[in-house]
């Protein structure tokens, strides 16, 4: 039975900003999900695929789980929360600077109410102290005893920057995962349309050239993407919706510095991710309040019946 191969779905979730976006572009091999130093950067599940020869796993990313604020918060909290119900094993993302706070505590009760299994994943070793990760395991699983009765937490310290503990991660994941057959060709490494891929690389340009700048009040939708038949080359045209007119100038810049900034910084992987040479023009438009309109937000994709 040692040629049993495992197929399965995990989930990846946490509280914003933990890390759920790396460590599964790190555990695939490949970038699919979109960094950046900002909480929330994932608005939508990002179904991505890992091969080998012990099976596949089918990892869904989630937006972080929070309280919302607004009509995309909701959709947001929903979408991840939705996918709790659909797999084969959770990951629970915590970071190595403390033991749970708040939020952690908040996403670890709604996990225990599952019962998928979970395997906690304390992250960013690398950023502490070796002698900082034991405290911090212990205090997850004593959190996990109170709320489940259980004194056999699966814990584990991982770094997604250096690698460490991502092998022995897959290694506890195939574990649990049930015996059967792969759900996608081995060479599959995302149900991801190129057109949404590339939609979130703009989007994280965005977010990582900003920072602080322009809040997560903005969405990118691309208009056209034509593949030109006499040489390979890609014609891309994007909006850049913001929220404000003050948000829309500093997109743009002084003489359109920053747009020309975000789109060369964008071009460069989406000419990775296509295997050609892309020509992309990105247009700013304000659409006030658009994370409250339900109607603008299915127009860029985040429809909530969908999940």
């Amino acid at each position: 039975m040692e040629n049993t191969r495992k197929a399965g779905f995990v989930t990846i979730v946490g509280k914003p900003n933990v890390g759920k976006s790396t460590l599964m572009n790190t555990l695939i091999g490949q970038k699919i999900a979109i960094t950046s130093y900002k909480p929330q950067t994932t608005r939508t599940r990002i179904r991505t695929v890992y091969t080998e020869e012990r099976g596949q796993i089918v990892f869904l990313d989630t937006p972080g789980i929070h309280k919302p604020s607004t009509r995309l918060g909701e959709y947001m909290d929903r979408a991840a929360e939705s996918t709790l119900k659909e797999v084969d094993l959770i990951l629970f993302l915590a970071e190595s600077g403390s033991g749970p706070r708040e939020a952690d505590l908040e996403v670890m009760k709604l996990l225990s109410r599952t019962g998928t299994p979970v395997i906690t994943v304390i992250t960013k070793t690398d950023a502490v102290k070796k002698a900082q990760i034991l405290p911090v395991i212990s205090e997850y699983a004593q959190k996990w005893k109170l709320l489940t009765g259980e004194e056999d937490a699966e814990i584990i310290p991982v770094s997604a920057r250096t690698g460490s503990g991502i092998e022995e991660l897959k290694t506890m994941i195939f574990e649990k995962l049930p015996e059967g057959e792969p759900f996608y060709d081995e060479d599959t490494v995302t149900d991801e349309t190129e057109r949404s891929i590339a939609e979130e690389i703009i989007r994280e340009k965005i977010l990582r050239l900003l920072q602080d700048e322009v809040p997560h009040g903005t969405a990118v939708s691309i208009l056209s993407m034509k593949f030109r038949e006499d040489r390979p080359l890609c014609d891309i045209n994007a909006d850049i919706i913001c929220e404000r007119e003050s948000h829309k100038g500093i997109l743009i810049g002084k003489g359109g510095a920053m747009l020309k900034k975000i789109g060369m910084a964008a071009r460069t992987d989406i000419e990775e991710m296509l295997g050609c040479k892309v020509n992309l023009k990105l247009f700013v438009k304000v659409r006030k309040d658009w994370k409250d309109n339900e109607n603008m937000m299915k127009s860029l994709g985040y429809n909530v019946k969908d999940l």
